[in-house]
């Protein structure tokens, strides 16, 4: 049986984490299926009914794909409820950027730096910085525009 894995991420706004995940990860928006216009269309087409689907849902891309095919799809989906409470995910991303042990600290500090720079004008927040060379670690902690906690290491 083959299998496939999609992250569902509750929000309020999928278009903004649409641009901002998508930037992070290096994906792409992803686009309606069927040559139809809009995921909405798609929707109907199947038969999914009007009244299911709120206000301006699916008329822009609510999801994201690596283009290369290799990770998961992501799903930003539209709830009315705001974040029960602030830093307390039960997961988060780690944008493993550094290279690794076998990369040298400085050179993977350069690179948690410039990735978090990037992040930072796409709507970030540096939530704190770990520098810790005796341990041999540099990395950040982050948030995205919706106050979802994620790492750069």
């Amino acid at each position: 049986m083959e299998m496939t894995v999609q992250l569902t991420i509750d929000c309020s706004d999928p278009q903004r984490l649409v641009a901002f995940w998508a930037e992070a990860l290096g994906y792409v928006p992803e686009p309606p299926p069927g040559g139809h216009a809009t995921w909405r269309a798609h929707w109907a087409a199947t038969g999914v009914p009007e009244a299911e689907l709120p206000a301006g849902a699916g008329d822009v891309p609510e999801s994201i794909i690596d283009p290369a095919g290799r990770g998961p799809r992501v799903w930003f989906q539209q709830v009315p409820e705001p974040k029960a409470a602030k830093n307390k995910n039960r997961w988060h991303f780690d944008l493993k950027v550094g290279g690794g042990r076998d990369v040298p600290l400085d050179v993977r500090a350069q690179r948690v730096k410039a990735t978090v720079d990037r992040l930072v004008k796409a709507g970030a927040t540096v939530l704190r910085i770990k520098d810790e060379p005796d341990m041999g670690r540099y990395a950040a902690a982050m948030q995205d525009p919706e106050g979802n906690e994620f790492d750069v290491v």
